[in-house]
């Protein structure tokens, strides 16, 4: 007989269930959650799957399977249904062991991963002297998802705001500054993109001011201390200005994350050298070019003019991330646009070795946040929405914290590439398949908590589990930790928002069929024991994906 199971191993019900069955099987048992519940916990068609192979039927496979398949520590006896469907159900009394366990600790059952990675996820990477758009709002959102759920893996996250520094476009910008006699230093975030638009206009209107403009950019490159001076001072105007956007967005990036294009600007002729000089890259009608196997257009690394691109800038970014910061994994939160620039730049990487195979480089591309017309979100004038007005139309629904949960949520929790419709009245709502309906599963048990204690009723362990009810509410708290993994494996975090919505829909259930003030004794204790397991696990879920979980709605 086997030996009883460990509890770190019954936290992972599922992924333990599953383990048994593949030892006897022979092959994955695919387990899935029981349609009903007279059909138990979990169900297999493994039966039915080697049946198929051996030519013998389906129910005869399934009892010999379940006469070997050893889980009677953890299941009541296996039952055969239908054509070999084998139905598992997980005894009471280790459902309330996990359930226990996940009240003394919600992040018990999130294995630490066996081998920590170095992990550089590049996101946000706003330009400076510009306000954050609503394309930001995903990357922003989606990689400060990653950054939590891979440090609480036990990965060692490093983000990369890859902010827009550098380029001819400050040239024409202190010029501007110059012209004005502006304070630079006086300016917002607004006031210095206002800026910027005077001086493009200027730019297209004045042929001697574009001719100062590139030679103020050739001084810029030279490193002349005025021009230095006020491009710092832009520098300083748009991070306090995109600080300020990050702490009410409640993510996680700071000064300590930036590194921008500038950071690259003396290693760009060393990489086009490099590559030049090995042959990889190749003059083709004046630019400098690599040509991909099977990609019909090369990656430009220094154009006919002279000029560097985006690609010599992110090669040496991941020359940067591999070589000083030591990176295993990197990865890209990106619009999908993007996704051919970066597998081209990849392609490059490998080719010149740049990114060793040991190292595994992701593009996470991710769709469009469309207006209610179905149409890309914009202003009437056509011009991107600032993230900022974003954030203003969800808080003219709802409060902040709620407004921002419906926000994270509805990017969340579908799939990243797909494009979604930011509709705010129906995104705030505490009903259905939305944040603030996680946000009022937390407080509801709270709420409760709250009245027992003020009723001098305490919780204690949570006991025997009679109900259905119950039992669905304690099978699905052994299963945070599976969800957890699924998002730092496949980088998909609607398998978290899916799992924490299953589980308030399953609390809701628990409230209607199980009393839980009104019950007594033992029975009063457990089931308020199971409210605060819940809680727990809502509120570790909700700030994995950036929301915060509020003691009351």
């Amino acid at each position: 007989m086997r030996q009883r199971a460990k509890m770190a191993d019954v936290l992972s019900l599922p992924s333990l269930l599953s383990a048994r069955v593949a030892e006897v099987a022979g092959v994955d048992p695919e387990l899935r959650p029981a349609t009903r519940p007279q059909f138990g916990h979990f169900q297999t068609n493994v039966a039915l799957r080697l049946a198929n192979a051996a030519g013998r039927p389906p129910r005869e496979i399934a009892a010999e399977l379940v006469a070997k398949i050893a889980v009677a520590d953890l299941c009541e006896p296996l039952e055969i249904a239908g054509p070999g469907f084998i139905n598992l159900r997980i005894k009471a009394d280790v459902l309330a062991r996990v359930a226990n366990e996940v009240l003394a600790d919600p992040w018990a059952g999130i294995a630490r991963v066996e081998q920590p990675q170095t992990v550089v996820i590049d996101y946000s990477s706003p330009n400076v002297a510009k306000q954050m758009h609503v394309g930001h709002l995903r990357s922003t959102i989606i990689g400060d998802c990653f950054t939590r759920v891979l440090r609480i893996q036990g990965h060692t996250v490093v983000p990369q705001n890859h902010i827009g520094d550098w380029g001819r476009q400050f040239g024409m910008l202190v010029e501007q500054i110059l012209d004005e006699g502006l304070a630079v230093a006086a300016l917002d975030l607004p006031g210095a993109e206002a800026l910027y638009q005077r001086a493009n206009t200027h730019l297209k209107e004045s042929e001697e001011f574009a001719d100062r403009a590139r030679e103020r950019v050739v001084k810029l490159q030279s490193g002349d201390a005025e021009t230095l001076a006020i491009w710092q001072q832009l520098i300083d105007v748009s991070l306090a200005g995109f600080n300020a956007t990050y702490a009410r967005m409640n993510v996680l990036l700071t000064n300590a994350d930036l590194a921008g294009e500038s950071l690259y600007n003396a290693d760009l002729p060393v990489v086009a050298e490099d590559l030049e000089a090995r042959g990889i890259a190749k003059v083709d009608d004046g630019a400098l070019v690599v040509f991909v196997e099977g990609q019909a257009t090369p990656a430009i690394i220094r154009n006919a003019a002279g000029g560097f691109g985006y690609t010599c800038t992110d090669l040496a970014a991941i020359r940067y991330r591999i070589g000083k910061l030591a990176a295993n994994r990197l990865i890209y939160v990106v619009g999908s646009p993007q996704e051919y620039h970066f597998q081209q730049v990849f392609a490059v990487a490998r080719l010149a070795g740049y990114l060793p195979e040991s190292v595994t480089a992701e593009f996470v591309g991710f769709g469009q946040v469309l207006g209610a017309d179905g149409k890309k979100f914009s202003t009437r004038e056509g011009t991107a929405v600032t993230l900022n007005s974003l954030l203003d139309a969800a808080e003219e629904q709802a409060a902040p914290s709620i407004a921002l949960a419906a926000i994270k949520y509805a990017d969340l929790s579908s799939g990243l590439q797909k494009d979604y419709t930011f509709d705010a009245e129906r995104m705030v709502g505490t009903h259905g398949d939305t944040g603030p309906y996680l946000q009022y599963a937390h407080a509801r048990a709270n709420r409760i908590l709250v009245k027992a204690d003020a009723e001098g009723i305490a919780y204690g362990e949570i006991g025997t589990l009679t109900e259905p009810a119950e039992h669905q509410v304690a099978l699905l708290l052994s299963r945070f930790g599976e969800a957890v993994a699924a998002v730092g494996e496949t980088l998909q975090p609607h398998r978290l928002c899916g799992y924490l919505y299953e589980l308030a829909t399953a609390l809701s259930v628990f409230y209607e069929q199980c009393p839980v003030l009104t019950s007594e004794g033992e029975v009063r204790a457990s089931r308020l024991a199971l409210c605060a397991a819940t809680k727990k696990v809502l509120a570790s879920g909700l700030d994995l994906l950036g929301i915060e979980a509020p003691e009351r709605m």
